[in-house]
């Protein structure tokens, strides 16, 4: 447990260090564009990388279907697809990139955005938490040791409290607002999966009871069984890869749309949704995750991964099958060495050598 508050603590100082000071310094957006220019991939490498990195794993079979929904142990296993999105809306893919599954926990980075966007970043941070809980994402423990405090939107009880947040003094107002929310940052217009929905109504008592533990340290800001409703709800809105490439395209552009030109939420929110993604996008693995691959990233047990190259690009990929940790296996493998080729990680720093001094 001591282990697992200083992993915690560490990743949170070294994402934040390294976000927080790009917001206000000039000289540092200027060297992100310096850098952008100079490592910016051509059209012609994208799609040779793409092509490459789909038939490496295209016949991979680790992993397995999430069953405890049982919707989702129906989908097809072997449906695989990767798509990559410029900040030019310029959109490159391979494998099955119209298939459609639901968005799960990806949701929660949008209603975060929306969030943040309608109440401020430190109205959620007080009211949230923005640090990695150190717990399973659907840990009530986490819940109990901190009354309801010092949780994160993107671990179950601070999404459904993230959720209720949300304007709208309705159930029917809130749906709107995330619904909409959704289509803007997808560029057009979804909708629910039914049957995923029916699923995971019927299946989300613990859900529920987070709420109810939620609530008693009066952490819930509508309804806590409407507000699970709403979570469980927008959780089974379906997309296909190339929606959750342009949702990725969408804050890769500073939170405005590269297709539709829609500014969606602000570049100052973009700036507080992606330290959270870095830190806790992709459940108990999202440490080893952002060691690995450097950027800000979420996962959904629908077996969709998107992750954001800031200024660049947005990568997402699609395969059912997880790891015990419910992250798409194929997805997480797919856009690592898309990363890797493609010279994406912002933290690869090449050392200047042009000035050097001579002895």
């Amino acid at each position: 447990m001591k282990n697992q508050v200083l992993n915690k603590k560490i990743i949170t100082l070294l994402v934040s260090a390294a976000f927080l000071f790009s917001t206000n310094t000039s000289t540092f957006a200027q060297t992100v564009k310096k850098r952008a220019a100079t490592t910016t991939p051509q059209k012609g490498q994208i799609e040779s990388v793409l092509k490459e990195t789909y038939n490496k794993y295209k016949d991979l079979k680790e992993g397995k279907n999430a069953d405890y929904i049982p919707e989702l142990a129906k989908v097809p296993s072997d449906q695989f697809a990767i798509v990559i999105i410029g900040p030019d809306g310029q959109v490159y893919s391979q494998g099955d990139v119209d298939a459609l599954y639901s968005i799960q926990s990806i949701s929660k980075v949008l209603t975060l955005a929306r969030a943040i966007e309608e109440s401020g970043a430190q109205a959620v941070q007080d009211k949230i938490g923005v640090d990695p809980t150190g717990q399973r994402f659907n840990s009530a423990l986490a819940v109990e040791q901190n009354k309801g405090k010092e949780l994160n939107p993107l671990v179950n009880a601070g999404a459904i409290a993230t959720t209720s947040m949300l304007k709208g003094n309705t159930y029917e107002e809130k749906w709107k607002n995330i619904i909409q929310t959704h289509n803007d940052f997808a560029g057009r217009q979804l909708e629910v999966n039914e049957p995923v929905y029916k699923s995971e109504a019927a299946t989300n008592q613990h859900n529920q009871a987070l709420a109810s533990l939620m609530n008693s340290f009066e952490r819930m800001y509508f309804d806590p069984q409407k507000s699970v409703d709403l979570y469980t709800k927008q959780c089974a809105i379906n997309i296909n890869t190339k929606d959750l490439a342009m949702i990725a395209a969408t804050l890769a552009n500073g939170g405005t749309n590269p297709v539709t030109k829609k500014k969606v939420v602000s570049p100052q929110t973009v700036a507080h949704v992606l330290p959270v993604m870095a830190t806790c996008g992709l459940y108990d693995d999202s440490g080893i995750w952002f060691y690995n691959v450097g950027l800000p990233a979420k996962s959904g047990v629908g077996g969709g991964i998107m992750a954001i190259v800031p200024g660049q690009y947005g990568i997402a990929a699609f395969s059912p099958r997880l790891d015990e940790a419910g992250n798409s296996i194929r997805a997480q493998r797919a856009i690592a060495d898309i990363v890797s080729k493609l010279n994406l990680n912002p933290y690869l720093i090449q050392p200047n050598t042009a000035g050097a001094a001579k002895r």
